[in-house]
């Protein structure tokens, strides 16, 4: 029988013209199909290898069990392209769902649910109808088991299994089936994935159920894709709560909870940008009465300090208040609100962790994923683990003999994999390095050829500064570096976790995760660690400079948000140029999906990377800028929309996988929690002016009541220019005032003392200060948190109890369920007479006295 026809006797076949080329169901109009395979000939003599690899694949999903029909490249819309179309009939489905142990329905869930109580008329404009919210009802679920089908709610073995659990185990078995002869027992020749990476098929992928746009004609296809792009995915609709149950049913549980992570941290955003924006405000309200602003504006004061040059040579002398609008302007963001929103977000970390723990382990149980860790790492090995590890051994829990990597080759792989995550991280450093050594080098001789625009800092007509000529062309270089940087991490992440050889698609991804992480992190946040706490900080002082330059431009969200949408959309137009010029009615649902864009391994590592990464600059260094948190939240409002966009319509369906948690990320995202308690102590401390002040305040003020009167001249130190160095000495062209003493910002002793510029008493009495409070606010936040945390546990009562209520009813049904069965055998075999009290059943039923019974 060949692969393009019909299987099944008895099936008449629709004359294909009259079909709907929407159909998600093969030509027979029945049997729906589950997964797609395409492919282009190839005439050339690596060709004839990728066709003999095709029949014995095909081959060999036929003796498993599947269904094949093949559509000729002269129906598509580019002529060139075969679609390989998958049907899995019900023995195979019910096979494989017993080996995945996949839980299916048994029972209608009784038990009264306890829901939040809200309040109607304020959250019915937030709602989405009740079939959108929740497609299905709540069943109780056990896994699935071939020898008890009369156990499980069958009503129609056709739709029994929905779409994503058909497209799981048909990818289940397409990962592991075998593209070699009985005779040549090969087994690296196995799975689809290496069969796409040789090229031998072009494309993999289930079925959107229609189009985005309109609902299937098909009244038994669910049209669930329509559903959610008509609810969920549309950007107006960006103050509806979320179709979670919906998404899960159509994507699986793995993308549900991201969405469902996604759209709890954009809520708990709320919270913490109300705050960041009310210690704005208050910046806002004592704009006029920081008592140092107004000393530095004053002209008899701020006017007649002259500062002495911040570089050597080219810097001229400069009025201090000239930084009178700065200083203004860093009250905003500098002052007593600061310190308070600093300790609040130490807590709001806490509280988001342990919130979203509670909504997880709610997910958990409303979508059967209590016990899935367990099934994971039991059941669902790798094939990449199963065909690259030769040994065996006996596993304690299933009893079965399996692969496994003795400890040794495990203790190998891991350290060359560390070694190599160091040396790829200490490349990333040193690339910013030789940034650094580019802009000093090329800053120099741009200021040799240039030196009558030296010291402007703009452009002036048709002129270019140096300081504009070096950030232009060091940001062009730097954007390089960054963009080849990130194209190869992927890379390398993905070699050495491959090296490594996880036993588990779980600990895979939780291994790659943890990696590419490491590096984005050096990536994404050296330059903020840099300016926080490096820059401006060991400059020395005149005369006497020390230089540190460093550039870093991070990527604007908004930026990111049209190119995650924009991106897709093109190469989904340009793909599809060629069916555009078909008519709409020959333009196939398989063809149509062929043209969208592939979801990659990685699709939703780049999405949870975009969010930590923003969480980790909304809690590392929200203490320099409060207002971090609303501008998250105006994203990540946009983000939701435009993931949800881009899932519904530009993507292929991706394989329905299941998660029981955001995985590695959620490790990560503890880890920065602690972190941010930790820099934003340091950046209060070191970066903002609040503990000098302080001191000033409370020990240096003049006269017997405390004020801040004074407290710019106390900041400030004298340096005598003629003690300036000759190759340091700033030129005559530079110095607009010239006078024999200059002033900097720093706590040093004047010229003349014994210990002239060393540091002053004051210094480590504001260095003391520093310490004291960030051991002070560190011990406050983490006992602080650690309360928090244990006052909330991770998993509500009301859940806990509902498991183990659950878990009792699921025994005693199917205690019944086999006492009845039993029954019904003993019945039978005594001409519909039971002659057996309970107490012989029960035994009977444990196999201890069925033979006295009968």
């Amino acid at each position: 029988m060949s692969s393009g026809e019909s299987p099944l006797p008895g099936l008449s076949e629709i004359d294909k013209q009259k079909q709907s080329k929407d159909s998600v169901y093969f030509r027979d109009g029945v049997r729906r199909i589950d997964f797609v395979l395409s492919y282009v000939d190839d005439q050339t003599k690596d060709g004839e290898k990728k066709l003999e690899r095709r029949k014995e694949f095909e081959a060999n999903l036929l003796k498993v069990g599947l269904q094949l029909e093949t559509e000729d490249k002269s129906e598509s819309d580019d002529g060139k392209t075969y679609f390989l179309k998958i049907h899995t009939p019900w023995e195979v489905l019910a096979t494989y769902a017993d080996v995945l142990k996949i839980k299916v329905p048994f029972k209608v869930n009784d038990i009264p649910s306890h829901q939040e109580m809200t309040v109607k008329c304020f959250s019915k404009p937030f709602r989405l109808p009740e079939t959108v919210m929740n497609p299905e009802p709540d069943y109780f679920t056990s896994p699935f088991d071939k020898n008890k089908i009369d156990f499980f709610l069958i009503d129609n073995k056709e739709t029994f299994f929905p779409p994503s659990t058909r497209n799981r185990i048909v990818y289940y078995i397409l990962a592991r089936c075998p593209y070699y002869k009985e005779e040549h027992k090969d087994k690296d020749k196995k799975g689809i994935k290496r069969l796409l990476n040789n090229g031998t098929y072009t494309a993999a992928f289930p079925l959107h159920d229609c189009r985005y746009w309109k609902p299937s004609k098909d009244s038994n296809c669910e049209s669930e894709r329509y559903n959610l792009y008509k609810y969920w995915a549309r950007f107006f609709r960006f103050y509806k709560e979320q179709p979670l149950n919906l998404i899960r049913k159509y994507y699986g549980e793995k993308i549900g909870i991201y969405f469902a992570w996604l759209g709890f941290y954009t809520e708990m955003l709320t919270y913490a940008a109300v705050v960041g924006l009310i210690c704005f405000i208050y910046g806002l309200f004592t704009y006029d009465e920081n008592v140092w602003s107004q000393e530095i504006c004053n002209p008899e004061i701020g006017g007649q300090i002259v500062m002495c040059p911040l570089c050597d040579k080219k810097c001229g002398y400069w009025k201090l208040n000239s930084t009178c609008e700065s200083s203004w302007q860093s009250n905003l963001f500098d002052n007593v609100g600061t310190v308070f929103f600093a300790i609040f977000m130490g807590i709001w970390v806490t509280l988001f962790l342990e919130f979203w723990k509670r909504r997880q382990a709610r997910l958990e149980y409303e979508w059967d994923l209590v016990d899935f860790e367990e099934e994971q790492q039991q059941l669902q090995l790798r094939p990449e683990y199963e065909t690259k590890c030769t040994g065996r051994r006996l596993n304690r829990i299933t009893q079965e003999m399996e692969p496994y990597l003795p400890i040794t080759s495990q203790c190998a792989r891991f350290c060359l994999s560390g070694t190599t995550v160091l040396f790829w991280m200490a490349l990333i450093i040193a690339s910013m390095i030789g940034v650094i050594a580019y802009r000093l080098a090329v800053y120099a001789a741009f200021s040799s050829i240039m030196k009558e625009n030296s010291t402007k800092l703009q452009v002036v007509g048709s002129l270019i500064t140096p300081q504009l000529a070096t950030s232009v062309t060091a940001s062009c270089i730097n954007f390089v570096i960054i963009m080849v940087l990130n194209f190869l991490y992927e890379r390398v992440a993905i070699w050495i976790t491959d090296m490594e050889i996880p036993k588990t698609h779980l600990e895979y991804e939780n291994k790659l995760t943890m990696k590419m992480f490491f590096f984005q992190f050096v990536n994404y946040y050296s330059s903020c660690f840099y300016v926080a706490f490096f820059k401006g900080k060991f400059v020395g002082y005149p005369g006497k400079y020390t230089y540190i330059v460093i550039y870093r431009k991070p990527r604007s969200p908004l930026w990111g948000n049209i190119q995650e949408a924009l991106v897709p959309w093109l190469w989904n137009w340009w793909g599809s140029r060629k069916a555009r010029n078909h008519p709409e009615s020959l333009y196939s649902r398989w063809e149509q999906d062929h043209d969208l864009q592939n979801f990659s391994q990685l699709g939703l590592f780049y999405e949870y990377l975009e969010m930590v990464i923003q969480f980790g600059f909304i809690t590392l260094f929200v203490a320099s800028f409060p207002l971090a948190p609303l501008l998250a939240l105006l994203n990540n409002i946009i983000e939701v929309r435009v993931d949800a966009w881009k899932f519904t319509t530009q993507f292929r369906r991706p394989v329905a996988a299941k998660a029981h948690s955001i995985g590695a990320w959620e490790e990560i995202l503890n880890g920065v929690a602690i972190l941010s308690v930790v820099t934003n102590a340091f950046i209060v401390a070191f970066t903002s002016d609040m503990i000098p002040r302080l001191v000033y305040y409370y020990a240096y003020h003049p006269g017997d009541s405390p004020t801040m009167e004074g407290y710019i001249n106390n900041s400030l130190s004298i340096y005598e220019i003629s003690q300036f160095p000759e190759h340091n000495r700033p030129d005559q062209s530079e110095n607009p005032y010239v006078q024999c003493k200059g002033v900097y910002r720093d706590y040093r002793y004047p010229p003349g003392h014994k210990r002239e510029y060393s540091h002053s008493m004051q210094f480590w009495h504001i260095l003391a200060a520093k310490l004291a409070f960030i051991i002070i606010m560190e011990h406050v936040v983490f006992v602080v948190k650690f309360f928090v945390a244990w006052m909330i546990p991770d998993v509500p009562s009301e859940v806990k109890a509902r498991i183990k209520r659950e878990r009792y009813l699921i025994q005693e049904y199917l205690h019944n369920y086999e006492v009845e069965k039993l029954k019904l055998q003993l019945s039978q075999s005594n001409g519909g007479h039971v002659q057996c009290d309970a107490a012989q059943i029960m035994a009977a039923e444990r196999h201890q006295v069925l033979s006295e019974c009968l």
